[in-house]
């Protein structure tokens, strides 16, 4: 079983909003054949905490225009790694220390990548 097309969806919408607010490094990982939890995992990453909070605020904003609500965010007061729980969709917005030394992609190398919008840039 793959990642729903409503999460997909999900995934490109929170893509797009970190990528207006210069996140850089962002992937998406199809994590549903790993987890029963959730389908999609996306990853970004911002260079200071203040940033962090801008990217978190954009994503909130563009998935709520999608008619979703997080079902939990955790994070938010450090700065640091704020992941925000979708159910179908889990994001995470790291500092990029947190990215280097936590290396998400590391543990889920082996889940099927999710193509993002020609607009959003990995490495801004």
């Amino acid at each position: 079983m793959s990642a729903t097309d409503h999460a997909v969806e999900l995934v490109h919408a929170a893509a797009v909003a970190a990528s207006d607010k210069l996140a850089k490094q962002i992937v998406a990982f199809d994590v549903s054949e790993q987890l029963a939890i959730t389908d999609a995992f996306l990853i970004a990453s911002a260079t200071n905490e203040r940033q962090v909070g801008a990217v978190v605020d954009a994503v909130e904003d563009a998935l709520r225009e999608h008619g979703e609500k997080p079902i939990r965010r955790e994070g938010h007061k450090t700065g640091r790694w704020v992941l925000i729980d979708y159910g179908e969709i889990v994001v995470h917005v790291q500092h990029e220390e947190e990215r280097q030394f936590y290396a998400l992609e590391r543990l889920w190398r082996d889940c099927p990548a999710i193509p993002l919008p020609a607009t959003v840039t990995e490495d801004r």
